[in-house]
Order: structure tokens, then C-alpha cells, then sequence
């Protein structure tokens, strides 16, 4: 085994460590602190008991849901930086999550249900609505390259359904929970919503591993890519239609936190460079790390009260990257 291949099973073994670290503090932290005792007795020694329940039905899907959301929006965010070849991008870029956050305020607004399927639903309504339109660009004959495309039409996209959201908001007088929704978190994550983010979100990252060769290949550039007989056009498609279930998934089981898919490939770019084929599995790894971090410090900075996930990561992560863009720059 090589020394980079040593360094990379190193930094893996390390990253795993922290992250199961991360999640026994995930568990056992909150308004009652509980031994690894009682999380074991609740997995396999389980009884009715109202400790038990608590650990067994709302911890520990909270923190696997947490986990593998976190994983996702990295993964994600890798995908489309690698596709865009920019560094600044993320599931965002193209409204999917906006999209996603603007169906399901109207779900709220019309009084339906909300349950996990219809929020799933919902999520992929607003999901497919937007990566579709975003597609109708790409495919569209124009002067301007598709990463401009992509990059305009997403911003603008997103944009718009953040406004149609708020305004949903006020006129159903339904803002304080849509903005609650807005800001992200994990509050009512139970055993249906880990189910949902592992069925959709463990595929997608299968399909991102299988992609990563490909992308390594359009990071060359476009005519690189056409002369290593690659479709530039048809990756970048393969990519969003893998994305917007992904990105369906994370906005039903976490609501709209941003942020994550945008700095964790950027971090791990600068340890395993350019190569996706350890970007895509790094990047899911340091973002359920983050994610999964970033939830138990909303939940315990100010006890009893919790503060929105999505506004956490943007407080934290905003002053990194205006730093490492100076790097960047630099």
C-alpha cells in the first residue's frame, strides 16, 4: 500500500471515529443525559420504560437522520461543484432546495396532512420542478456555456421561490412555521424520515461514487473531456437527475439547511485534492461530522430552547469561507 493510500485509510479511520463519537454525544446529550447503558439496554434490551422510549424513538433516529443528511448535502454539494467546476455551488445553485421548501410551505398553507410521504412528496414536487426547468436551460442551443447557465438560472430560481415562500408565509398566516421550516432542523426526525433519507440518499451516493471518474474527467475541462470521447453536456444531466432526490430527501428530513454542501467539498479538496473519487466518499463523511455537531450545539448552547440548524451553519460557516475564498484568491 502506497503512502497516499495510508494517508487516505488513516484520515478515513479518523473521520469515522469522530463522526461515532459525534453520534454516542448525539444520543446522550439533551434535557436528561443518559449512559451508554441505557442507549445499549434501549437497542437491545428494550422495555417499556419512559427513558427507554425516549432514547429508542426520538434520539437516536434524530441523530441517524442528522448523520446521513449531513452526508447527503456534502455529497451534493461535491457533485455540483464538481460538475460546475465551481467552487462557490451547491444543491442551491440550481433553486432544487428552494423549490422544495416553497411546495412545501403551499402544503402548509392548503391545510394538508404533513406527514413524511406527504412532505417527501412535496420536497419532490418542488424538486423536480426546478431541476427541470434548470435542464430546459441546458438543453436549450445558446452562446453561453451551460455552467453559466446553470449557475444564472439556479440563482435566480432559488431566489425567486425563497420570495413566493415568504409571501405563502404571510398570506396563509402560517409564517412562524414555514419560517421554522426555512431555518432548518430536526425536531420531529423520526424512524420514517431515516428511512426515507437511507432509501434515497444511499443510492444517490452509490451513483455519485459511480459518476466520480467521469467527473475527475469534465474537471479537465470541456474539450478535454469531448477528446476523451466524455459528454460533457450528458454528465452534467446524469448529475442534477441524481441530485434532485437527494436533495428532495435532505429538505423533507432536515427542511432547508444551507451552507454544508457549499464549504465540505472545498475542505476536502484542499486534503485529497482533486480527485473525486475521494472527494464524493470524504465529503459525505465530513459533512454527517458537521452536520452532526452542528445539531448538538443547537440543541445544548442555549437549553432548553434550540436554535434552527440552518441558521447555526450559516453563523459558523459564512466566516470560514469568507476566509478561505481569501485564500482561495490569494
Amino acid at each position: 500500500m502506497g503512502k497516499n493510500n495510508k494517508n487516505t485509510l488513516t484520515l478515513m479511520v479518523f473521520g469515522i471515529f469522530i463522526l461515532l463519537m459525534g453520534l454516542f454525544l448525539s444520543i446522550s446529550l439533551g434535557a436528561a443525559h443518559v449512559g451508554i447503558i441505557k442507549i445499549w439496554d434501549s437497542i437491545f434490551h428494550f422495555k417499556e420504560e419512559l427513558e427507554l422510549i425516549l432514547i429508542r424513538d426520538v434520539r437516536i433516529p434524530r441523530s441517524l437522520c442528522v448523520l446521513l443528511t449531513g452526508g447527503v448535502l456534502g455529497v451534493t454539494g461535491a457533485m455540483m461543484q464538481g460538475v460546475t467546476k465551481n467552487p462557490i455551488a451547491e444543491p442551491s445553485i440550481l433553486g432544487v432546495s428552494q423549490g422544495a421548501t416553497l411546495v412545501i410551505a403551499l402544503f402548509y398553507a392548503a391545510g394538508i396532512s404533513i406527514t413524511t410521504t406527504n412532505v417527501m412528496l412535496a420536497s419532490l414536487i418542488g424538486a423536480v420542478f426546478s431541476g427541470v426547468v434548470v435542464l430546459g436551460f441546458i438543453l436549450r442551443k445558446s452562446n453561453y456555456s451551460s455552467v453559466t447557465k446553470i449557475l444564472l438560472s439556479g440563482t435566480a430560481m432559488g431566489t425567486f421561490f425563497i420570495s413566493l415562500t415568504t409571501i405563502t408565509g404571510l398570506l396563509s398566516n402560517k409564517a412562524q412555521f414555514i419560517s421554522f421550516w426555512v431555518g432548518g432542523g430536526f425536531r420531529n426526525a423520526s424512524w420514517q424520515d431515516f428511512i426515507l433519507i437511507t432509501v434515497v440518499g444511499v443510492p444517490g451516493f452509490l451513483g455519485a461514487i459511480a459518476l466520480s471518474k467521469k467527473i475527475n474527467v469534465l474537471s479537465l475541462g470541456d474539450d478535454v473531456a469531448i477528446g476523451l470521447g466524455q459528454n460533457p453536456e450528458r454528465i452534467r444531466i446524469i448529475t442534477i437527475l441524481i441530485m434532485i432526490p437527494m436533495c428532495a430527501a435532505a429538505v423533507a428530513v432536515g427542511k432547508n439547511i444551507g451552507f454544508v454542501g457549499l464549504i465540505v467539498p472545498q475542505i476536502i479538496r484542499r486534503i485529497v485534492k482533486e480527485d473525486y473519487k475521494k472527494i464524493i466518499p470524504f465529503s459525505f463523511l465530513l459533512g454527517a461530522v458537521i452536520l452532526t455537531y452542528a445539531d448538538i450545539a443547537a440543541r445544548m448552547v442555549f437549553t432548553p430552547y434550540e436554535i434552527p440548524i440552518g441558521v447555526f451553519t450559516s453563523l459558523i460557516g459564512v466566516p470560514f469561507f469568507i476566509v478561505a475564498a481569501r485564500k482561495e484568491k490569494g
